[in-house]
């Protein structure tokens, strides 16, 4: 059964009954931490399906709202979710991000596809939903929306209703931290605002395809205006915030490192229907000029990030201004010594796309990139993608998975990423693809 904790109101009983609250509450924090401590299962799970680290983070704030009600909560992800522990847990909050148009996130394909498939009884569990979203995607909030009909479903019991969150909509999150608050019997939020925005400036802009015959793609560098050059890691991203649309940040991969001395990006020039550019692409690649402020702030991508795969042979797939992620990689790879890279990248001509084509041929005459492949879709009769690349070359891609090898994906979510994905299960195995999923040995950043 469910408590809500309401405000007493005992007339002359209420500086004593305080006082009684506040010795709970006390006790309640000491008995959460020796829980903590003792490794004891909390009585709270909030579980994160995360593409990008945004489930992740929030999921984390939440449990942090519990426990500073005296809570014992934790933070999982819900690739670590088993029918074992749905069936022995009483209280899940779950915040799930939706991939692509509508799917999950590659940390939940398993739990979609295994436990939402079976005919669960879950009569015991309270939950809610935090679904993460885009409105301008067909299938909003697709992957939270099933996860919450599954879940009623199955007989569970909601907490409250679903919380549907457009692109981070701060009113929405408002509402779910109400609710979480409630349910901890305090006040005492935790800040969830995110890192203010910087002002930058665009100190370099490079068009990178002249005479593509696809959209123009420009390589940037920036530098902060008033503050010294942040921290960041391979992998990370920057969030921009155009003056057209300030509400709606854009994310992009970061392609430098700070011992460069600047951030790089990759940029593709987006244009709408009737022809006027994208909010952020068009300021960034057409729009802005050097003196004007860049509004950005860096964002971790830990599932993107080189982790324990520091050291390992790599797979790094991708095309378009996915290389943008892919550079970054590599050039943390090659400040660490590590030789074993493979890149696998495609454009359309070799002509006026082969992006950063002197660096990528000097790392591999100096042995940073033991295998470049390239696959420039448009320069033969029948069209060629790096998914192609990879099932003609199966046999040294198991080699190299078989060897401990990790694989980076990044770039298009259409067509890419999806054939990517589907050779690497006719290649390896689709169990395989799955364990390298679930130890962090397959990992993609795609859009």
């Amino acid at each position: 059964m469910m408590m809500t904790i309401e405000p007493l109101r005992w007339g002359s009983a209420l500086l004593l009954s305080g006082a009684w609250l506040a010795m709970c509450a006390n006790y309640l924090r000491a008995a959460r931490l020796k829980s903590k401590a003792s490794g004891a299962p909390a009585d709270w799970l909030v579980v994160y399906a995360s593409q990008t680290g945004s489930a992740e983070y929030l999921a984390k704030r939440s449990a942090d709202l519990l426990a500073t009600g005296g809570l014992a909560a934790r933070a999982a992800c819900i690739s670590s979710l088993d029918d074992a522990s749905l069936r022995g847990a009483t209280r899940i909050l779950f915040i799930a991000s939706t991939y692509g148009e509508g799917d999950a996130p590659d940390t939940a394909a398993r739990f979609a596809e295994r436990l939402m498939a079976d005919g669960a009884d879950l009569a015991h569990l309270h939950y809610a939903v935090l679904a993460l979203g885009d409105r301008s995607y067909a299938n909003f909030c697709g992957f939270g929306r099933a996860l919450d009909a599954w879940l009623a479903k199955a007989g569970a019991t909601p907490l409250f209703e679903r919380i549907d969150v457009d692109r981070g909509d701060a009113v929405a999150l408002e509402h779910w931290q109400h609710h979480l608050a409630r349910l901890a019997g305090t006040d005492d939020a935790p800040d969830w605002e995110a890192p203010a925005y910087g002002n930058w400036r665009i100190a370099e802009r490079e068009l990178l395809n002249p005479g593509s015959a696809g959209s123009p793609l420009y390589r940037l560098a920036l530098a902060p205006v008033d503050t010294v050059l942040p921290e960041w890691e391979a992998g990370d991203l920057a969030q921009v915030s155009a003056p057209a649309d300030p509400e709606h940040p854009r994310e992009y991969s970061i392609a430098s490192l700070p011992s460069d001395g600047r951030l790089e990006l990759l940029v593709r020039l987006q244009r709408h229907e009737d022809g006027s550019p994208g909010a952020a692409s068009g300021w960034l690649c057409e729009g802005a000029s050097s003196d004007d402020a860049i509004r950005l702030r860096i964002r971790e991508h830990q599932r993107f990030r080189l982790g324990d795969n520091a050291r390992r042979p790599m797979l790094l797939i991708g095309n378009g201004s996915g290389l943008a992620g892919l550079r970054g990689l590599l050039r943390a790879r090659v400040q660490l010594g590590v030789r074993e890279n493979w890149l696998l990248f495609g454009e359309r001509n070799a002509a006026h796309d082969f992006l950063l084509r002197g660096e990528l041929e000097g790392w591999q005459s100096a042995g940073w990139l033991e295998k470049l492949d390239l696959a420039f879709s448009r320069d033969q009769d029948r069209r060629l993608y790096v998914q192609d690349m990879l099932r003609a070359q199966a046999v040294l891609v198991r080699q190299w998975v078989d060897h401990g090898a990790a694989i980076y994906v990044c770039g298009s979510l259409q067509g890419m990423a999806g054939g990517v994905h589907e050779a690497l299960q006719e290649i390896l195995g689709g169990g395989v693809v799955e364990r390298l999923t679930a130890e962090g040995r397959y990992r993609r950043d795609v859009y």
